[in-house]
């Protein structure tokens, strides 16, 4: 992309933000120093990127993810390496499981939620939800914080990481709410439920969750919450900075190193 395009587009998203707008960016490539990879400042957090996988909700590789890479804006992957360099201390690791979402990533979702013939993935992610109830009650929705670039999903690793076999796409399947030795074999710590589960039991407060995921989910949140990020009480999993840089501006550029300069 030409140097006088992408200053051109930088421009637009800092007034668009300064004025209070909610712009969606088409711009192949991030504004120029605001995103990094979360690699490059905080490279002892896992990365298991679903949505460049099959395995999500959906059953397919996302448009707009180019790379299992976690980018974030630059305050975001900071704020993550104070909350690793504590949970270090505590034998745990950050694991995340998405980062930045493009817009065209949501768009994705949305399409494939309109699909009620598609339900591959039901069993999984959303085995006691209608899927003509996954806008309703709030599982999709046409914007998301994480385009924004200071969201992420994440959750608690037990060091030494365990071996964690990959998915084979076609596999049983198994509820996101089942107990944790009959959910897929992630080797994350128990949280009371599987990522991305379409379910009540994911809400962080849920009474129900109690015990040893209880006590995982408390100690994610806390730690977070140290590092200057807030938790969507709907999913144990999901954070935003406080303070994040592009509260109105939903980006679209592909999740790619190239997007990086």
């Amino acid at each position: 992309m030409p140097i006088f395009t992408r200053r051109v587009r930088a421009l637009a998203v800092t007034l668009a933000a300064t004025a209070g707008l909610a712009v969606p960016m088409p711009a192949q490539a991030a504004p120029s120093k605001a995103f990094v990879a979360l690699s490059d400042v905080a490279p002892s957090i896992l990365q298991d990127i679903r949505y460049d996988t099959r395995h999500n909700f959906v059953g397919r590789r996302i448009d707009g993810y180019r790379q299992p890479l976690c980018i974030l804006t630059r305050q975001a992957a900071e704020g993550l390496r104070k909350a690793q360099a504590e949970l270090l201390r505590q034998g745990y690791t950050l694991k995340v499981y998405d980062c930045y979402r493009p817009q065209r990533a949501v768009d994705h979702f949305v399409r494939w939620a309109k699909d009620l013939a598609d339900e591959k993935m039901k069993a999984e992610f959303y085995p006691d939800v209608a899927k003509d109830r996954l806008f309703a009650d709030g599982y999709i929705a046409e914007k998301s914080g994480h385009s924004r670039g200071s969201t992420m999903d994440l959750t608690l690793v037990r060091l030494p990481p365990p071996f964690q076999r990959p998915y084979v796409p076609g596999e049983p399947l198994q509820a996101c709410f089942a107990p944790r030795d009959q959910r897929f074999p992630d080797n994350t710590v128990d949280m009371g439920t599987g990522y991305d589960c379409f379910d009540p039991l994911a809400h962080t407060d849920n009474p129900a969750i109690t015990g040893t995921a209880r006590q995982h989910r408390d100690l994610l949140r806390s730690t977070m919450a140290a590092a200057g990020f807030r938790n969507l009480p709907e999913e144990w999993w999901h954070f935003t900075l406080n303070g994040e840089p592009f509260p109105d501006t939903y980006f679209d550029f592909p999740v790619s190193r190239g997007s990086l300069h």
